[in-house]
């Protein structure tokens, strides 16, 4: 009896601790995985779109805008309607307007070849209805047809500030993505996903929602960028480019204290709501993507860091500018062949003097010409917040030989994209200090609003820049272009113009013409850079450019409500 009753508490010990071991094998061993399991088996997650983030100018009104589209699909096996019958109404439908009566018919003829393959069986239709004609067609009640909603752009200010806008496209995986400017920048940022998790009855199948978490929201850009201002900007471009018999132009205008974009206008341009039927070599950004020869431009910057170092002063002579100077092999001319002897810095760039500007280099000195250009920003990008700003690395310092020291200093010789122009020249304006140039004023969330964050660093002494803007004012009141000129203010400015390089030689026919400057001289609105490439009227900065960049700083100068100073 005894024996029985230990052999049957044996067996029963020995199978509940086979028991307990497996609860503890499947609670405490394996419980992740097996939550893991459980929440595969119960729960569904659905991932759903929420409108891309918005694009608005500085005084709120929009530049883009999201607007719902329909693409229109038609599945052949169930219609029940004449074939002809249904593209002549959907044509009216879809091209309502008179003026349309040519892309209806070759619309139709185009569809109806379509309907007449009768193994393809899916067809679309047409793309990017609106929401009204969507409706009309849903309203026919044609079997058959049938509408996918999808996300569009609307662009209420049309191609204006194309390049800066960029536009929104689709990947390889037929995926919205932004490209170009700030739509290519901010992609990221601007796209919203939301999921909404939903339960599964693991009897029924069936489901019911009990949680929703939103992972992104709505984000929209505010700009620094002023409508007027680029309405002025891209208008008096396309008169120059068209009056001088330009190539192609820009014209790039910064609040010098913060480095805000106010204006930035590229032609030729696209349209960003039909980018598909433009040219693909439009969609770059001359102003962040191209690079060129500054020209004269440059002058100042090289004249400021000499002031600087105090290698040179304002009483200062030049020995050498009573004629050509020879480097190695090569000699070095004025651009008009006439020469100042014992010429001040002033008097160098009133005459913009390359002669004079190659002692101006040999005073500074190689290491420290060198540094400057580091200094101003040259060599590296500025860090605009917009898609596709290209890299431009200056030569290493033992690549550098006599002759390219002398020509860099009237900016021949080096590549710059016209935003790190820009950018280096703001200084002048604003009392010695860079600015890393941004598009993007602040990111709205919802009803949160977070400005951007300036970055800057000191350049030059204020002392310095008061010198170079009386060297500025005298170099318009007294320059190549002082014919055009406004009188009634003063104004600090430079032109330039630079040959363009082919295949290793400098074209003779071929120039960019530039002119850059801000006003007015002693509490600047704006700091602007307006250059035009290849001009056949004239191949001069000062003939070409300026003309363009006083036309603009006019009508700037009366919308700020500037008095004038003289």
């Amino acid at each position: 009896m005894r024996r029985r009753f230990w052999l049957l508490f044996g067996f029963f010990l020995l199978w509940g601790s086979i028991i307990l071991g497996r609860l503890f094998y499947w609670q405490i061993l394996m419980s992740e995985k097996l939550v893991a399991a459980e929440v595969k088996q119960t729960l569904k997650v659905k991932q759903h779109h929420i409108p891309r983030g918005e694009i608005f100018a500085d005084d709120g009104a929009p530049l883009v805008l999201n607007q719902n589209y329909y693409d229109l699909y038609l599945w052949q096996p169930v219609l029940d309607v004449s074939r002809k019958r249904l593209v002549d109404v959907l044509g009216r439908i879809i091209f309502p307007s008179s003026e349309d009566l040519g892309k209806r018919e070759d619309w139709k003829k185009q569809t109806l070849t379509l309907l007449e393959d009768k193994e393809r069986k899916w067809l679309c239709l047409y793309q990017g209805l609106e929401e009204k004609k969507a409706e009309k067609i849903e309203g026919l009640g044609v079997k058959g047809l049938s509408l996918e909603l999808r996300w569009g752009r609307f662009y209420p200010e049309g191609s204006s500030s194309a390049h800066l806008l960029g536009f929104l496209g689709r990947d390889q995986k037929g995926r919205e993505k932004g490209y170009f400017g700030l739509e290519g920048f901010y992609d990221s940022l601007l796209k919203g996903t939301s999921w909404r998790t939903v339960e599964k009855n693991s009897w029924s199948g069936r489901f019911s929602e009990f949680w929703e978490k939103k992972s992104k929201i709505k984000k929209d850009l505010v700009l620094f960028l002023d409508r007027t201002v680029q309405f002025i900007a891209e208008e008096e471009l396309e008169k120059g480019i068209e009056k001088y018999k330009a190539k192609s132009g820009w014209v790039v205008i910064l609040n010098p204290y913060n480095g805000g974009v106010l204006a930035m206008a590229a032609l030729p341009k696209y349209d960003p709501a039909t980018y598909y039927q433009w040219d693909e070599k439009l969609f770059v950004n001359p102003v962040v993507s191209t690079s060129f020869e500054p020209g004269s431009i440059m002058k100042p910057l090289i004249a400021a860091a000499a002031l600087e170092e105090k290698v040179i002063d304002l009483e200062s002579q030049c020995p050498v500018c009573d004629g050509p100077v020879r480097i190695g092999e090569h000699q070095i001319r004025t651009w008009n062949n006439q020469y100042h002897p014992h010429s001040t810095i002033k008097e160098i760039i009133q005459h913009s003097d390359n002669v004079g500007m190659v002692w101006v280099g040999k005073e500074l000195g190689k290491e420290k010409l060198l540094a400057y250009l580091k200094r101003y920003g040259f060599g590296e990008k500025t860090g605009i917040d917009l898609e596709g700003e290209a890299t431009l690395p200056l030569k290493k310092k033992n690549a550098w030989y006599p002759i390219d020291l002398a020509t860099v200093t009237f900016g021949q010789g080096i590549a710059v994209t016209p935003i790190q122009m820009i950018t280096s020249f703001a200084p002048l304006a604003n009392g010695g200090v860079w600015f890393r140039p941004r598009v993007v004023k602040k990111i709205k969330v919802g009803q949160r609003e977070a400005n951007t964050q300036p970055f800057s660093r000191r350049v030059l002494s204020k002392e310095t820049v008061e010198e170079m803007k009386e060297i500025l004012v005298n170099a318009v009141d007294l320059g190549i272009a002082k014919r055009v000129r406004i009188p009634e203010y003063s104004i600090a400015g430079k032109s330039g113009t630079a040959q363009i390089p082919i295949k290793g030689h400098y074209d003779e026919e071929k120039t960019i013409a530039s002119y850059i400057g801000f006003a007015p001289a002693d509490k600047p609105r704006f700091v602007m850079l307006v250059s035009l490439r290849e001009p056949q009227s004239s191949p001069w900065g000062a003939a070409t450019a300026a003309p363009v960049w006083f036309a603009i700083a006019k009508r700037l100068l009366f919308y700020y409500g500037v008095p004038p100073d003289r």
